[in-house]
């Protein structure tokens, strides 16, 4: 079976890739599992290098018809489509952000619809679908109102995944992800970049800037849980998520002071003091407009599984990390 990652080059699509090649398999249009016979990793920068005969690499405009249909080919049966302008950027230049989060998605689904193989195709979907009043637990019912345009541009590409999937053309599953942390490298342009930046900065011996209050609750989730979660969010028969194809999935909740409070127990009180606080009203905004408590039934029943605390997200990128 032939495989598509978009944003093959990021984060997540790197370490999804080298999880996926070491798998070696996942659930095929029969239902049985498949050796992955290719991958292709699709990206506007060119990915590290993955020395394996499976890897293929297309580089180029993800929101290009012809670098679509050239990465999306007639063999392909599986899509993990998350390439995407991050919030704070997709707020901050509203066309690269329809551009690249509405126009591309619609674009591959389009291939898929025009290839007639009906690929299973899992979506990356935010947190960043709800915001304005919202109950203390946001639940699968809760109705999404965005307040960003990064959240609009999500939930806009989650009801295009319900229809193509309701008309036959892909089979197709949204997985709404909780801010991912802790990521590697360096400062991103997302709202939630700061999630990042308050363990890995000061674990790196550098200082770091915290543009929220101490108390702003967070939904989050280790990038061990979202790689198991987007193969396994592949590995669910359709015909278990019925007409509603979108899950919100099972995170940690907790608060910016409590991630801190398990940075000093993991690493100490001096690396936490690294820590500056200094707020910054446009990230303020659009982070507070987030929910920070999910009741994640539907996903839990299907197989997922969260982080059981934040210590455990501070150890895990150590021991990541040191290994890299």
């Amino acid at each position: 079976m032939q495989v598509l990652i978009t944003g093959g080059a990021g984060f997540l699509g790197t370490r999804l890739a080298k999880a996926l090649l070491a798998r070696g398999t996942l659930t095929g249009p029969d239902g049985g599992q498949q050796p992955i016979s290719r991958l292709t990793l699709l990206d506007v920068a060119t990915p590290a290098a993955i020395d394996d005969p499976r890897v293929r690499v297309v580089t180029g405009d993800i929101s290009d018809a012809a670098v679509i249909a050239d990465a999306l080919t007639p063999g392909t049966t599986s899509v993990f489509h998350l390439a995407a302008v991050v919030s704070g950027q997709a707020e901050a230049d509203f066309e690269l952000g329809m551009r690249i989060n509405f126009d591309a998605t619609r674009l591959i689904l389009d291939r898929a619809r025009t290839l007639g193989s009906r690929p299973r195709v899992v979506f990356t979907s935010s947190v960043a679908v709800f915001g304005g009043p919202l109950p203390a637990q946001v639940t699968d019912g809760t109705v999404a109102t965005p307040q960003s345009s990064y959240g609009a541009q999500k939930l806009m590409g989650e009801i295009l995944v319900t229809d193509y999937s309701r008309k036959g053309y892909i089979d197709g599953r949204t997985l709404r992800m909780p801010t991912i942390c802790v990521r590697p490298g360096v400062p991103n342009k997302a709202a939630s970049s700061f999630a990042s930046g308050i363990i890995r900065e000061p674990l790196n011996d550098q200082p770091a800037v915290c543009p929220v209050a101490p108390e702003t609750p967070m939904w989050v989730m280790s990038p061990r849980k979202a790689i198991e979660g987007l193969i396994h969010g592949h590995e669910i028969d359709g015909a278990a998520l019925g007409a509603t194809r979108t899950l919100n999935m099972p995170g940690l909740a907790t608060s910016v002071r409590d991630m801190v409070g398990a940075l000093e127990t993991v690493a100490g009180a001096s690396v936490a003091a690294r820590i500056r606080w200094e707020p910054d009203p446009a990230v303020i905004r659009i982070v507070n407009s987030w929910p920070g408590s999910f009741d994640a039934v539907r996903a839990t029943a299907l197989g997922f599984a969260a982080d059981p605390d934040f210590e455990s997200i501070v150890r895990a990128h150590i021991q990541d990390e040191q290994k890299r």
